[in-house]
């Protein structure tokens, strides 16, 4: 794996993004996403004390006992915002621990690939080698990118409409809506407006505005 150019800082936060090799889908339906979910929820912390495969065969007591455990302790990111899309996917991390971004991703991919292997009765890696992040380094970058992450299955043309995205569940979005956190901390972007009402209207009125970013990326982007 060639080495990183972007030293990944404690503290930080970054969008990190990664697709599937040659485009291929990496999430084909609900059961795949289900299982990226619970993934992505038990290694964000520094001391998963078992691989989640062998997690998702203890007893509902002992996970509740398992999971009250680690989420007690530190964790390696704070996911601020994600989205999961057909090939790829979004994350706005913080790092929260020393190598956290790296470790997170690496248990990740490596879990989830894995499990869509053994489904799909397939071999090989799934998602590339190198994950790539951005340093974020302003307020105003900050709430844009957790904008650019949340309207993706619109501009994507995922799902038909703004309105059609508080029903797909497989981003951060449903919790900034509900105001119910589960795997976000949903604070540091709620911080910048009045509430969660007013964030919402900030991404409804840049949606036409994000379909033509999404067009013309190619150009805009090296």
């Amino acid at each position: 794996m060639p080495g990183r150019l972007l030293p990944l800082v404690k503290d930080q936060i970054y969008h990190v993004f990664n697709r599937g090799i040659d485009h291929r889908p990496t999430f084909s339906d609900r059961l795949e996403l289900k299982r990226a979910l619970a993934v992505i929820d038990h290694y964000r912390f520094v001391t998963p004390l078992v691989k989640f495969s062998k997690f998702i065969k203890l007893s509902v007591e002992e996970r509740n006992r398992f999971q009250t455990k680690i989420k007690a302790g530190p964790k390696l990111i704070d996911i601020l915002s994600f989205c999961l899309m057909p090939n790829h996917f979004h994350f706005l991390l913080k790092q929260a621990s020393d190598k956290g971004i790296s470790k997170f991703l690496s248990n990740f991919q490596n879990s989830y690939t894995r499990y869509f292997n053994i489904k799909n009765e397939r071999d090989g890696p799934l998602f590339l080698d190198q994950f790539k992040a951005v340093l974020v380094e302003t307020e105003e970058q900050l709430i844009h990118v957790s904008r650019y992450i949340h309207l993706n299955p619109v501009t994507s043309h995922v799902v038909k409409d703004f309105n059609s995205l508080s029903d797909y569940p497989w981003s951060s979005l449903p919790e900034y809506i509900e105001g119910k956190e589960s795997i976000c901390e949903t604070n540091t972007i709620l911080g910048f407006f009045r509430d969660s009402g007013d964030y919402i209207d900030f991404l409804k009125d840049q949606v036409g505005y994000q379909r033509e970013l999404d067009r013309i990326k190619h150009l805009i982007f090296e």
